[in-house]
């Protein structure tokens, strides 16, 4: 029976893509000594927030995720991030293959919060894997197994990766998602202000608040 073994080599920004996506390269060996016909790779995400040191200022931007930092010794903890599925191709011994992920900007995500949060160094990634393995056995008869559920493989994004996929997908630009009504209330307030971008609309409540906080 096949004994898959998993390691990410490597990840970069994949360029031209309906989403922002990233390509992780990821190596497969099998330990055993069948061809493998094919493999339905089930991969879970996940970022080990405990695996890295925070800043000041890093602390300050995951409040929302983690709470103040005197309580991270009981509240930061893992996050799952995304699941993603990969049809791998006949192999025998090992093969690197790419693993595309696509990614969201949307900060109501706790993924997407905490990503947004860093300034630099890396984030701590466990992918989880799962899945199906199509293999040749006596005979040249096609056999199925299951991987098994302690399949795993830690990889360190670079901070500045995801930083230009988000650059090079959204430049100089942030998504935000809004109640229907709340949208409708700043759409009205930009229309009665005669302001002509979203950009400036807010930045007129903004100073709006300020003023107010500084009487």
């Amino acid at each position: 029976m096949p004994d898959l073994d998993f390691a990410i080599e490597g990840a970069e920004v994949l360029e031209y893509a309906a989403v922002p996506s990233l390509l992780f390269r990821l190596r497969i060996e099998n330990l055993g000594e069948e061809p493998i016909r094919s493999v339905g790779l089930d991969t879970q995400i996940r970022i080990a927030a405990t695996q890295r040191h925070y800043d000041e200022t890093e602390q300050m931007r995951l409040l929302e995720l983690f709470g103040e930092p005197g309580r991270w010794g009981t509240t930061l903890r893992s996050l799952l991030w995304t699941h993603t599925v990969l049809q791998v191709p006949p192999f025998s011994g090992s093969t690197v293959v790419d693993m595309p992920v696509a990614c969201t900007y949307d900060l109501e995500v706790a993924g997407s919060k905490y990503f947004h949060a860093l300034q630099n160094g890396e984030v701590p990634l466990e992918f989880l894997f799962s899945g199906t393995v199509f293999y040749t056995g006596e005979g040249g008869r096609l056999q199925v197994a299951r991987i098994p559920w302690d399949r795993e493989a830690r990889f360190r994004l670079p901070v500045r990766v995801w930083k230009e996929m988000m650059e090079h997908y959204f430049p100089n630009s942030a998504w935000l998602r809004l109640r229907r009504d709340a949208f409708d209330r700043l759409y009205d307030y930009k229309v009665r202000r005669g302001l002509p971008t979203w950009e400036a609309a807010v930045e007129a409540l903004l100073s709006a608040s300020e003023q107010e906080v500084e009487r």
